[in-house]
């Protein structure tokens, strides 16, 4: 089962481009590609399917154990020709020895090659690699790619891979094709313009530069060793419909949790809050995707016929999931910087306004403290935040804890309702899953 990480050193430092790179000259080679992110971010994979034509996932040893990434890297790596799996800020980050890259290559015994952005450095490129080889062993890495490398530095970067007895895996020259970024991370894939070709020229780009068949000869692997997690459609006869939020203002999606709600039985239709008038018929559930909707709040405020038909549906009980720009959308108001305030649908009690910085970012873990939609009281479910925006009204039917023992309370959760910033994984636990599936089936008159 061929497989390769691609990390790097920091946040930053290219190695997206240089996966979309790898990935563009990959797919034009005829190869059937699956991928992966490190870690969980939503926007990478948002890329990596624009180029490969397919979904991509994400592997995350913070949420999962061992024994659940390998099975998801092999049930969505098992029809492609090689898996290619992107990491997470610098190879060696995480908390606690989990989250980071590095933990996902021991976990599913995988190797690793490792991007420098060498724009601005020389000699101290060599520091940088060994300091990356010595660090930690065993850490898997088989070498290094070298971003923004001038073409006249090429031999001095494969004498420093013979000099620390590593592999030169070709480098990428500074373009005019590298992916943009904003304080969230990276423009998603839908926002930029001639998407299409920018990644064919990186994948041209890499096919001269990028050692793509000394990169297909490292990712031979043996398959790894799992026991299969045991997923069976909950009903027999009927397939409760639920709705999902998927546009531009809400695309923050894992679709390992839409396989998974498909896998017990569901039927899943998207929707647009910005452009629909009304959820899709027939549905007894909803789940208000993350994302950007500051940057549509006019649309989304001056959708009445939307803000109303979901207000309503929760109202009447439809159970709902609503994470982080999902979470902001159910506001009374939407308070941008300059003081603009938008509409919005009115189920929480609150205003969701923009900060300068990060609110609470990184993984946390959050403990129940009633049973509700997801879970029962007492419950512990990881979970992540990544957003600058914050709430007059958070919620407080979970408390937050992060590893450094900084608590808050958190997510408004009743019966039929989750919604809070933190970001629900359904592979942490798939039995929150199932609850959330078991309520819609109920609401819609299948249950039983």
């Amino acid at each position: 089962m061929k497989r390769v990480i691609i990390g790097g050193t920091h946040s930053g430092c290219g190695k997206t481009t240089i996966v979309c790179a790898v990935l563009s000259a990959l797919k034009a080679r005829g190869l059937t590609v699956a991928s992966f992110k490190c870690g969980p971010d939503y926007i990478d994979p948002m890329f990596h399917k624009s180029i490969i034509g397919a979904e991509a996932y994400n592997l995350d040893s913070f949420f999962c154990d061992s024994n659940t990434l390998r099975y998801l890297l092999c049930k969505n790596g098992k029809d492609a020709d090689i898996s290619v799996i992107e990491g997470v800020m610098g190879y060696y980050d995480g908390v606690d020895g989990k989250g980071s890259a590095h933990s996902v290559s021991i976990a599913v015994g995988t190797p690793s090659v490792i991007v420098i952005d060498c724009k601005g450095a020389s000699e101290s490129i060599g520091a940088v690699m060994k300091g990356f080889l010595d660090y930690i062993t065993p850490n898997r890495i088989e070498g290094f790619v070298f971003n923004r490398l001038p073409e006249r530095l090429v031999p001095f970067a494969k004498e420093l891979c013979e000099r620390l007895g590593t592999k030169y895996f070709g480098y990428l020259p500074v373009n005019d094709f590298s992916l943009e970024s904003r304080r969230l991370g990276l423009v998603t894939a839908a926002e930029v313009e001639n998407l299409k070709v920018k990644t064919e020229k990186l994948g041209e780009l890499a096919e001269k530069t990028i050692l793509l068949d000394e990169l297909i000869k490292t990712s031979e692997c043996s398959v790894p060793e799992y026991v299969p997690l045991k997923v069976n459609r909950l009903f027999e006869n009927r397939r409760p419909k639920i709705a999902v939020a998927n546009d531009k203002a809400f695309c923050f999606i894992y679709y390992d949790n839409i396989a998974l709600l498909r896998e017990l039985g569901c039927e899943i239709e998207y929707f647009s809050p910005i452009e629909d008038k009304k959820l899709p018929e027939g549905c007894c559930g909803m789940i208000l995707s993350g994302g950007y909707p500051e940057l549509y709040a006019e649309k989304l405020s001056a959708n009445h016929d939307m803000l109303n038909s979901v207000k309503s549906a929760i109202a009447s009980g439809m159970p709902t999931v609503a994470e982080c720009g999902g979470f902001m959308y159910l506001h009374d108001t939407l308070r941008m910087s300059d003081g603009t305030e938008y509409v919005m649908v009115g189920t929480i009690q609150g205003t969701a306004y923009e900060t300068q910085r990060l609110q609470r970012f990184g993984y946390a873990a959050i403990t129940s403290d009633k049973d509700n939609l997801i879970c029962k009281k007492g419950q512990i479910i990881t979970t992540h935040e990544f957003h600058y925006w914050d709430s007059t009204d958070c919620g407080s039917d979970f408390t937050a804890e992060k590893a450094d023992g900084r608590s808050w309370r958190c997510v408004h959760a009743d019966m039929s309702l989750y919604a809070g910033f933190p970001h629900l994984y359904f592979y942490t636990d798939t039995n929150i899953a199932k609850r959330y599936v078991a309520a819609c089936a109920e609401f819609g008159g299948i249950y039983g």
